[in-house]
């Protein structure tokens, strides 16, 4: 997948909190492609509401660091190489015992319409099956 498009065709949109709204400002916007957008909603009934905002939560926050409850893993080769200049590797989040989220971020994103730097993560994958 490439990084969030700047032309007419904006095939990631905006990943809420499942759930409710955070009680907090997020520091990321996070994003999930148009392709993945019903399995994120189908996320809580998946894995629970709980795990599902603490992901949320963790990227919207600060994901570069390792998470207080799931572990994460950077991966290594293809699957691990940054969208474009900026972004981080492709960070694997274990949301449940058979669930996975990969996500890479960008603090200083500047593809936007308007050109300013905006903080974002992009959700590239879920996968709920077993490894």
């Amino acid at each position: 997948m490439s990084p969030p498009a700047t032309g007419a065709h904006h095939p990631w949109m905006p990943a809420r909190r499942p759930g409710c709204r955070p009680s907090f400002t997020p520091h990321y916007f996070v994003l999930v492609h148009h392709r993945l957008d019903a399995i994120w909603g189908s996320l809580p009934q998946r894995v629970g509401t709980e795990s599902a905002q603490q992901f949320w939560d963790h990227v919207a926050l600060d994901p570069g660091r390792p998470p207080r409850v799931n572990p994460t893993t950077m991966l290594r080769g293809k699957r691990g190489t940054p969208l474009a200049p900026g972004f981080s590797r492709t960070i694997h989040y274990e949301i449940s015992g058979a669930g996975r989220i990969d996500f890479q971020f960008n603090p200083y994103w500047s593809g936007g319409v308007s050109g300013d730097a905006h903080a974002i993560v992009v959700i590239l994958r879920i996968d709920l099956g077993s490894h």
